[in-house]
């Protein structure tokens, strides 16, 4: 429903960086749809990805990926509220609470979903992007890490973006809110108000779409919201 390169590793309130300005769009999931959204998915059967008791809930056997279907500009906020579901279903598996962000095809800026990419679901061919991506939780939910995309297959891991610790990791079955930033060159990532990374893009990604990409996985997506942010003077 649409209402219309540096690291940090201190643990910083996210009141402290910017101000919300203006809400720009949102999804509660309370209308028995998902019309907003454009799914990719890997496998041909036995996905489940749609609206359900108030959420957007992903059950899926191999990759998947669904995306805002609206373009997102200038300086942004995206948050939202994010399960994982451990409850011995057979894609209850713990692991890649995922997303991108700002992600564009560098041959076709203006349309992400008719552009020469492959749209399979597999995680190797969004390759071809540009996009900010964090991978929490992957590896069997003993890694998370940040990345930035440059379009031509490049997708460094600095060290500093390489997180094991449990604390920076996934709790199934407990609600987590997630924000991600795109403001100025300044790209961050929070988990329930803290901060995760901070990295500073010399050549800024300032629009593109949002993705909540995972694999082998059964989650629940609740209260989606953009907001138009400044930085805090």
């Amino acid at each position: 429903m649409v209402v219309l390169v540096q690291a940090c590793s201190q643990k910083t309130p996210i009141s402290a960086n910017f101000i919300k300005k203006e809400l720009l769009c949102q999804d509660d999931f309370s209308l028995n749809n998902s019309e907003d959204w454009i799914t990719e998915l890997q496998a041909e059967s036995g996905n489940r990805v749609g609206v359900n008791k108030g959420n957007l809930e992903i059950d899926v056997p191999k990759g998947a990926t669904i995306w805002y279907k609206h373009k997102l500009e200038g300086n942004i906020l995206i948050e939202y509220l994010a399960t994982v579901i451990d409850n011995n279903g057979p894609n209850d598996r713990v692991s890649d609470l995922n997303c991108f962000w700002m992600a564009s095809d560098p041959r076709q800026t203006d349309d992400l979903f008719n552009s020469p990419r492959k749209a399979s679901g597999m995680f190797h061919d969004y390759d071809t992007l540009q996009l900010y991506y964090v991978g929490m939780g992957g590896h069997n939910n003993t890694k998370t890490r940040f990345r930035r995309y440059n379009g031509k297959g490049d997708k460094p891991l600095l060290p500093e973006h390489d997180l094991e610790d449990k604390k920076d990791l996934i709790f199934p079955n407990k609600t987590c809110k997630i924000q991600l930033v795109a403001m100025g060159n300044q790209v961050q990532f929070f988990r329930d108000g803290e901060l995760v990374y901070d990295f500073i893009d010399e050549s800024p990604y300032t629009q593109g779409w949002f993705g909540i990409r995972t694999i082998e996985n059964h989650m629940a997506i609740d209260d989606f919201k953009v907001y138009r942010i400044e930085k805090k003077k």
